[in-house]
């Protein structure tokens, strides 16, 4: 039981780091931004739509099950 979580936790680490780096940039060139924290900004957030609320959605749901696969190891070795 045990290797066959640490399989599906290992698939689901990198199916995790896929979705990280496949999601799309925000680009926000002005380096002052960073550093004022861009409040003329604060409403020009838009929903996500399309291939980014896709990849937003399938982090999350990978997210969850890397933590509860990783809960779900730590009490089988415990045990």
């Amino acid at each position: 039981m045990y290797n066959l979580l640490l399989t599906i936790f290992l698939i689901v680490c990198v199916i995790l780091i896929a979705c990280v780096m496949m999601q799309p940039a925000k680009n926000n060139s002005d380096a002052m931004s960073a550093l004022t924290g861009s409040a003329g900004d604060l409403f020009a957030q838009k929903k996500a739509r399309g291939f980014e609320a896709v990849m937003q959605i399938a982090t999350t749901v990978f997210a969850v099950i890397f933590f509860l696969l990783a809960l779900a190891l730590v009490y089988l070795s415990s045990h």
